[in-house]
């Protein structure tokens, strides 16, 4: 236990030497070391001092891309995802170009955020990701940026329906939010025609058109149930054996009873 002290508290004293140095050269080497000892803030912290100073020379790009991946090892993965960027951006063609795409996206990805909080992060992880997909289509990496990418799309189609369920709920209050509910729905499927919530969007849109029905004003009531009934095929076309079934089947009752009644009248 003396001995590990004694070794802990000698490699402190080395670093805090190293961090006072005026050598780059010795800061990145130090750095790298420390990288393979997953001292990873030790490793960030020399490599953001050197960046700069090696800009040029023949450590630049691997001190760059080691950056990154520090930063990706120590869990900051926006910060990653930032030199990774900045990696690509300056070597294109670079000996980690592939993996610097790769991390840029995935750090993102890592770093998305709940629903309910803004989405911007969501939004960059998948076009990072589209476009390592579409500069290495061959790598071994794909199946991964494919999985993480539809994973983000379903987060943003989830924020999509959680928008639309509001709506729904707020009802006439302060206007038609049911309008608003189809067209948020709408075009949560026409952005996201394979997320995992398309059934969730289209029994929405159904019970929005039913509500807008029965709240209609008399001489419209039988259009709009007919536009219920349209909807409900649209709806059992596409999940004929939903959870939703049910609950779709007694609105089409309702609505052909209504539209048969008055064809009657």
């Amino acid at each position: 236990m003396l001995l590990l002290a004694m070794t802990t508290l000698s490699g402190c004293g080395e670093y805090q030497r190293v961090l006072k140095s005026t050598d780059p050269n010795e800061k990145f080497d130090y750095a790298k070391r420390a990288f393979d000892e997953k001292k990873y803030v030790q490793s960030a912290t020399l490599l953001e001092e050197v960046i700069g100073v090696l800009k040029g020379t023949d450590r630049a790009e691997e001190a760059l891309y080691l950056l990154g991946l520090s930063n990706y090892e120590n869990r900051d993965y926006e910060t990653a995802s930032t030199y990774f960027n900045s990696y690509y951006s300056r070597y294109p063609r670079g000996k980690y170009a592939e993996l610097a795409r790769f991390y840029c996206g995935y750090g993102y990805y890592l770093a998305s955020p709940d629903t309910q909080l803004d989405q911007s992060t969501t939004i960059k992880a998948i076009e990072e990701l589209q476009a390592f997909l579409d500069y290495f289509p061959r790598s071994e990496r794909v199946s991964i940026a494919q999985n993480a990418i539809f994973e983000l799309q379903d987060k943003l189609t989830l924020k999509e329906l959680e928008n639309a369920k509001l709506y729904y709920n707020l009802g006439t209050y302060m206007g038609n939010n049911y309008e608003s509910a189809i067209i948020v729905a709408r075009n949560a499927i026409k952005e996201y025609p394979y997320s995992k919530y398309k059934e969730d969007l289209e029994m929405l849109m159904l019970k929005s058109r039913y509500q807008i029905a029965d709240l209609s004003v008399q001489e419209k009531k039988t259009d709009r149930f007919r536009e219920v009934i349209d909807e409900y095929y649209s709806f059992i076309n596409n999940f004929p054996d939903g959870p939703n079934r049910d609950e779709a089947d007694n609105i089409y009752r309702i609505a052909s009873r209504y539209v048969s009644d008055s064809s009657d009248r």
